[in-house]
C-alpha cells in the first residue's frame, strides 16, 4: 500500500515537473532575447562616435537608403553590418557546437574537433601570404570557407574503415589533421612579410572589424541553410542519444544522420569564420551550459544555442570596441577568457562524477 502511494505521488508530480521545465525554458528564451536586443541597441550607440539615445529611433527609421547625416551613416554603414554579422556568427557557432555534441555524444565537442577551424586558418593564411585577390576583398573569406569544407571532407574520408566511420576514428583523424593544418599555418606565417604576418595573426584571433552588408548577405544564406538543417535533424539526434543500436532498431539511418549533422555543422562554422576569423569556445560552452537548463532535447537546445551564441558575441564585440579607447581588440580574446575557465570547471565536474 505504501509502495502504491509513493508510485502515485511520483506520477502525480510528473506533470508539475514538466510544467516547471516548460516555464524555465520560456524564461530562458525571454532572457536571451532581451539580452540580444539590449546588447544590439547598446552596440549601436557606444563607440568612438557616440549616438544619443534620443536620436536612435529617428536613425533606425531612416534605414540604410535614407542615411544622410554623419550619425546615420555611422550606424547604417559601419555599426549595423557589424552587429548583424556578429549575431549570425554567434548563432552559427552555438548551433554548430550543439550539433557536434549530439553527434559525438560528448558535451566537450566543438567545431575544431573535426578540423573545420584549423582548415579555415590554412586557407586564410595562404591567401594572405600569396596575395591572392581573385575575389577582391572577400578572397580571404572565400579561401577560409573552401579549405574548411575541404578539410572536413578529407577528415571524414580518412576516418572511413570498411565503408563505415566510427566516432573514435573521426576524432583521432581530426586531431591528426588539426596538427598538420597548424603546421601549415605556422609555415605560412614564417614565409609572410611583417604586414601579412600581423594580418594572419589578427585573423586567427577573430574580429568583426570591417564588416560590410555584402558580407552579411553571404553569411546569412550559409547560416540560414545550416540552421534550418539543424532544426530538421534535431528530433533524429534525440533518438540517436538513446544509442546506435536503439536508433537503428527504430529505423533511423545513423550513418546518414551523422553525415548530415557534420555537414550542417561545417557549413555553419565555415560561414561564421569566413569573415569573422577564428573565434574559439563559443561552440563548446554555449550548448554545454544551456543543456543544464533546457534538458537534452535538441529541438529546444538548437534555437537556444543560437540565441545564446548571438548574445555572447554581441557582448564580446562591445567590449572589444570600447574597453581600450581608439582600439579594436580581437573578439577571440574575450571568448577565450570566458571559455577557458568555463571549460576547466566543466571538465573538473565531469572528472569528479567519473564521466570523463
Amino acid at each position: 500500500m505504501v509502495v502504491m502511494e509513493k508510485s502515485v505521488e511520483k506520477h502525480s508530480l510528473r506533470p508539475q515537473a514538466l510544467e516547471k521545465r516548460r516555464s524555465v525554458r520560456i524564461a530562458l528564451f525571454v532572457v536571451l532575447g532581451v539580452v540580444v536586443v539590449a546588447a544590439s541597441l547598446w552596440s549601436i550607440v557606444v563607440g568612438q562616435y557616440t549616438i544619443p539615445l534620443r536620436d536612435l529611433p529617428g536613425i533606425l527609421a531612416a534605414g540604410p537608403a535614407g542615411a544622410e547625416s554623419m550619425a546615420e551613416q555611422v550606424v547604417w554603414q559601419i555599426r549595423m553590418p557589424r552587429i548583424v554579422l556578429g549575431l549570425l556568427v554567434g548563432a552559427a557557432l552555438g548551433v554548430s557546437g550543439a550539433l557536434l555534441q549530439a553527434v559525438f555524444s560528448n558535451p566537450l565537442a566543438e567545431p575544431s574537433i573535426i578540423g573545420v577551424t584549423s582548415g579555415a586558418g590554412v586557407g586564410a593564411a595562404a591567401v594572405i601570404v600569396f596575395n591572392i585577390t581573385i575575389f577582391g576583398t572577400s578572397t580571404v573569406a572565400v579561401g577560409a570557407f573552401v579549405t574548411a569544407v575541404i578539410t572536413t571532407v578529407l577528415v571524414y574520408q580518412l576516418a572511413k574503415s570498411r565503408g563505415r566511420v566510427q566516432i573514435i576514428n573521426l576524432i583521432l583523424t581530426g586531431i591528426a589533421i588539426n596538427a598538420v593544418s597548424g603546421a601549415l599555418t605556422s609555415f605560412f606565417i614564417y614565409l609572410a612579410p611583417t604586414s601579412s604576418r600581423e594580418e594572419i595573426i589578427f585573423w586567427q584571433m577573430g574580429s568583426l572589424n570591417g564588416s560590410q552588408w555584402a558580407h552579411v548577405n553571404v553569411v546569412f544564406v550559409l547560416v540560414g541553410v545550416g540552421f534550418v538543417l539543424a532544426l530538421l535533424l534535431s528530433k533524429q539526434l534525440d533518438v540517436l542519444a538513446l544509442g546506435e543500436s536503439a536508433a537503428g532498431h527504430v529505423g533511423l539511418n545513423v550513418k546518414r544522420l551523422r553525415l548530415l549533422a557534420i555537414a550542417a555543422s561545417t557549413l555553419l562554422t565555415a560561414g561564421a569564420v569566413a569573415y569573422a576569423g577564428l573565434i574559439s569556445f563559443v561552440g563548446l560552452i554555449i550548448p554545454h551550459l544551456l543543456r543544464t537548463v533546457t534538458g537534452p532535447a535538441n529541438k529546444i537546445l538548437v534555437p537556444a544555442s543560437a540565441l545564446a551564441g548571438a548574445a555572447l558575441i554581441s557582448v564580446s564585440d562591445i567590449l572589444a570596441r570600447t574597453l581600450v579607447p581608439y582600439a579594436d581588440l580581437p573578439i577571440g580574446i574575450f571568448t577565450a577568457l570566458v571559455g577557458g575557465p568555463t571549460f576547466f570547471i566543466l571538465l573538473r565536474r565531469m572528472m569528479k562524477k567519473g564521466t570523463h
